[in-house]
């Protein structure tokens, strides 16, 4: 009997979580059956949308490798994500760190404006950014994303991280300390160990942020070897009314992929 009310729970419990997976998956299923359809199946409402029928139009695929930039705009998304996540995370330990720890005038306030600058949208940003930006020298050059991008990062990492490190109890550095261990030796040595794990959430999260940008890309970028992911796509693969769908949702899928990979 307890074996049996064990098993109709955990069914439960499955049967559940169903609908929230059809939800959350369905997107991804229509964007995956799309991209391995034909445009004559495409476009005949008499077909089953939910399967492909025709025979998989692999030519979705090369066709972005072959007439578009594809390939020079995935390579642009991973430098300027990795790049960018990389000095978010860097800068975002760092602050979080004494926010979280080190008790200075105006500590509270600044925690409150990172978070508040987090929430300015980028639209409102974008033109201040590209004076900045033109100021470096870097005016549709694809580095300069690894600027704008941080714009957004650093302050959700900071966020996201200040409550990590609020969270690791306080006794441990002290008692470090009390051993004869300086700042810096407790902090590399005890407290970074202990938050690998809000530190690699974080950086997933700014990698994510990073990748699917747009606004950014759209504003900063215009010749088409300096475009990334989100801006080529839409450029090339959106003219006027006419949509591209077979290439625009393999694009979609294969741009998936590093994102998959790297949960």
């Amino acid at each position: 009997m307890r074996t049996r009310k064990k098993l109709g729970g955990s069914f439960g419990y499955y049967v559940g979580l169903v609908p929230f997976l059809v939800f959350s998956l369905f997107p991804f299923y229509w964007m995956v059956i799309t991209s391995l359809k034909k445009k004559s199946e495409l476009y005949n409402l008499a077909s089953n949308p939910l399967f492909v029928q025709k025979g998989i139009a692999w030519e979705n695929f090369t066709f972005l490798f072959k007439q578009t930039l594809f390939g020079i705009w995935y390579k642009n998304s991973v430098v300027t994500s990795v790049l960018a996540t990389i000095l978010s995370v860097a800068v975002s330990i760092l602050a979080a760190y004494s926010l979280a720890r080190l008790k200075f005038r105006g500590s509270q306030f600044f925690g409150i404006a990172i978070f508040f600058s987090y929430l300015v949208p980028p639209a409102l940003l974008f033109v201040s950014l590209f004076d900045v930006i033109n100021f470096f020298g870097l005016a549709d050059n694809v580095f300069s994303l690894v600027i704008a991008f941080p714009t957004f990062a650093i302050p959700f990492s900071t966020w996201l991280l200040m409550g990590y490190f609020s969270s690791i109890p306080k006794e441990i550095e002290e008692s470090a300390m009390v051993d004869g261990a300086t700042r810096f030796q407790t902090i590399t040595k005890i407290i970074f160990p202990i938050a690998i794990p809000g530190i690699i959430t974080s950086a997933l999260f700014s990698f994510a942020l990073c990748w699917s940008s747009l606004i950014y890309p759209l504003a900063f970028l215009s010749s088409g070897p300096q475009k990334v992911l989100t801006s080529g796509l839409i450029t090339d693969l959106i003219r006027g009314d006419v949509f591209y769908w077979g290439p625009l949702m393999a694009a979609a899928t294969l741009a998936t992929v590093p994102i998959v990979l790297i949960y």
